[in-house]
């Protein structure tokens, strides 16, 4: 009988004791299941394997056919960036915080990981978007994003100005701390602490959600999934501005400049357990009341 997957990734926090201690216990189950396994290899060197296969993070990419990334959300986050060029499911473990994208808890990971391997899973795609800076017409820096990306001060609590356009038509200008724009995936994390709403993961729609807007106003608004996203940065402004991607890439920004964002080509194919629910998820993370009867 022919295996789901014959080639699997193991991505870990580096430097982690928890998360090295999973990806040994993974790797181990793996190779006694006969599975072809590599290693990335930032957590390679924390780990002692005899014959451990060590690859490069886009090697995985290319080479495996299913990613097991041990770490908490932001660790699943810098990975799935990277994942997403590639046709790869992509699993998760939590060893962080909250876990909003990592479904496997690693005190019992072999029975749900089984079941996975052996086709017992749902797959979602989740679409990530790019950020890209003009100056002058060219482009100067880009990234993706699989959360959100944000425009802001390069310094806290310092006001901004900058006009907003969709799809080329002038929506409104603002003074404000910045301006998130939100993926559906990051519809729990920085927008929901900004007060932005909480989009389903199955739809195709961005949020935009003011920081500090110096006005009583401005409220968050969703728009299209297929929108073009321009901000153009007030002249007026200071120089030290930046337009940050997931919270870890971080694009400089000069006045004057223009921000694209839009969605990516690319998006990111994650593998859920069969009894997975994201409103379970929600009512888990966020504690949220269970059913009345």
């Amino acid at each position: 009988m022919s295996k789901l997957y014959n080639t699997i990734g193991l991505i870990g926090k580096p430097n982690h004791q928890g998360a090295s201690a999973t990806i040994f216990a993974l790797h181990q189950y793996l190779r006694d299941n006969h599975y072809n396994v590599l290693v990335e290899n930032s957590v390679a060197n924390s780990i002692s394997i005899d014959d451990m296969q060590v690859r490069a993070l886009t090697d995985i990419g290319e080479q495996a056919d299913l990613a097991i990334v041990v770490g908490g959300d932001g660790y699943m986050l810098g990975a799935a960036r990277v994942l997403a060029c590639y046709n790869i499911g992509v699993i998760g473990v939590n060893r962080g915080n909250l876990g909003f994208l990592t479904d496997l808890a690693p005190n019992d990971i072999i029975d749900p990981l089984a079941k996975i391997l052996a086709g017992e899973s749902r797959s979602e795609q989740r679409f990530i978007i790019e950020a890209e800076v003009y100056r002058h017409g060219k482009l100067k820096s880009s990234n993706s994003a699989v959360n959100e990306a944000v425009l802001h001060a390069g310094k806290v609590a310092s006001m901004i100005e900058f006009e907003v356009y969709i799809d080329n038509s002038f929506m409104f200008s603002q003074r404000s701390d910045g301006l998130i724009i939100s993926t559906p995936t990051g519809s729990t994390a920085y927008s929901m602490s900004a007060g932005g709403p909480i989009l389903t993961p199955n739809l195709n729609a961005l949020s935009l959600v003011p920081m500090f807007p110096h006005t009583l106003t401005s409220r968050p608004i969703v728009v299209d999934g297929e929108s073009e996203i321009k901000l153009i940065l007030a002249n007026e402004n200071q120089e030290s501005l930046q337009v940050s991607c997931d919270g870890h890439v971080i694009l400089a920004v000069m006045p004057g400049d223009e921000v694209i964002i839009k969605k990516s080509e690319y998006t990111i194919r994650l593998v859920h357990p069969l009894n997975h629910d994201y409103f379970n998820v929600l009512r888990s993370k966020l504690s949220w009341g269970n059913k009345l009867y």
